[in-house]
């Protein structure tokens, strides 16, 4: 089933003018949604990519905003900054949000290297861009892809233009699924130049 589903995928899309990693991550984020469409609000970097890559597979720390999605990535192991007890503590204290709280102090945790994954909160990913502008965290690459109607397209848009190696898309579109498909395209992309499925 799964191959008859990428071939009918690839029948509706074309993406021979994407480089090999690239078109493995919109393939996956494609499938994972069902939405030929949604290829078309990705902002890829090839560079970048590579780079998370060989970040995961070299055993950088993998840090993601959600249960749902450390339970989606069953390939390696993960870190979710929302199960550290510290976060509503200092989520009261500062009156944020337990995502923003449990994501600044993962950048104090994590400071150099690790890859990080946001697919559900946009204040995750803008309180991580403001402690990599701080200089307090250096990330391998930023998949941020959250969804919603409240902060998820400007938290990818400015992501988009912070300089950070990162995978994002334009739009209100994201979400848990396109994350974890990202990450496993990272993961289990075959070095071979043929796209993986």
């Amino acid at each position: 089933m799964e191959v008859e589903s990428y071939r009918i995928l690839r029948s509706r899309l074309e993406l021979d003018h994407l480089p090999p990693l690239s078109r493995a991550v919109t393939e996956r984020t494609v499938h994972s949604v069902a939405d030929v469409a949604f290829a078309e609000t990705l902002v890829l970097d090839e560079d970048a990519l590579l780079a998370g890559r060989a970040a995961l597979l070299a055993g950088a720390p993998l840090i993601v905003d959600t249960r749902m999605a450390a339970a989606g990535i069953t390939a390696r192991e993960t870190i979710v900054p929302l199960a550290d007890p510290r976060a509503a503590d200092r989520a009261r204290a500062t009156g944020s949000t337990r995502s923003d709280a449990a994501f600044r102090l993962a950048a104090a945790d994590h400071p150099d290297g690790a890859v990080w994954a946001i697919g559900n909160a946009p204040t995750a990913l803008f309180a991580l861009l403001e402690e990599i502008e701080a200089g307090r965290v250096r990330p391998a690459l930023v998949v941020g892809l959250p969804v919603g109607f409240v902060g998820a397209a400007d938290s990818k848009a400015a992501l988009a233009r912070s300089g950070v190696p990162c995978l994002t898309n334009r739009g209100e579109r994201g979400g848990t699924p396109v994350t974890v498909a990202a990450i496993h395209a990272l993961l289990f992309h075959r070095d071979s130049g043929a796209p993986s499925a």
